[in-house]
């Protein structure tokens, strides 16, 4: 039975169980798609306990599919992983764009990988949908972008503070 609004059940999802604080990277380095793919990965494993190369293979092989560059700076990498208990989410804002192939030709700078478990089904694409609504907002991302502070940039990010102006 599905629910009369899709969208109170997507609001139910708390970002901040998916995006911890110490999973928010400012600064990362890489010079391609492919560094910060293998960066992220590296960085996921150390966390999930999944291989590294297992999750690499899985985020490529969604990049082979279409790309994960949204447009404006930001990509949503993502993929779903065998033996991964819960969704996983880290927020990387690179210390200098890459090519991402975006869609809109544009290098990205806010990276959000989202990890889901294999068998997340619809929940899966709840969450992407939800991670993306939110970095539509320009507004938001200056402030990402702008934000020494990892506390600042996860509460933004999980809704939990009222963004600077």
């Amino acid at each position: 039975m599905r629910p009369a609004h899709g969208r109170a059940e997507t609001a139910m999802i708390d970002l901040g169980q998916v995006l911890t604080p110490d999973r928010v990277l400012l600064g990362l380095k890489a010079t391609s798609k492919r560094q910060v793919l293998q960066s992220l990965a590296q960085t996921a494993a150390r966390v999930t306990g999944v291989d590294a190369t297992v999750i690499l293979e899985a985020l490529m092989q969604r990049e082979r599919l279409g790309t994960t560059g949204l447009g404006g700076g930001i990509a949503i990498p993502h993929a779903r992983i065998r033996d991964l208990g819960s969704f996983t989410g880290f927020f990387a804002r690179l210390a200098k764009p890459v090519d991402f192939e975006a869609v809109d030709g544009a290098p990205v700078d806010l990276v959000f990988l989202l990890l889901a478990p294999e068998g997340a089904g619809a929940d899966h694409l709840k969450v992407l949908a939800r991670v993306a609504r939110l970095l539509r907002d320009e507004d938001l991302c200056a402030e990402l972008r702008a934000s020494e502070d990892r506390a600042r940039v996860h509460a933004l990010l999980c809704g939990r503070g009222e963004p600077a102006r």
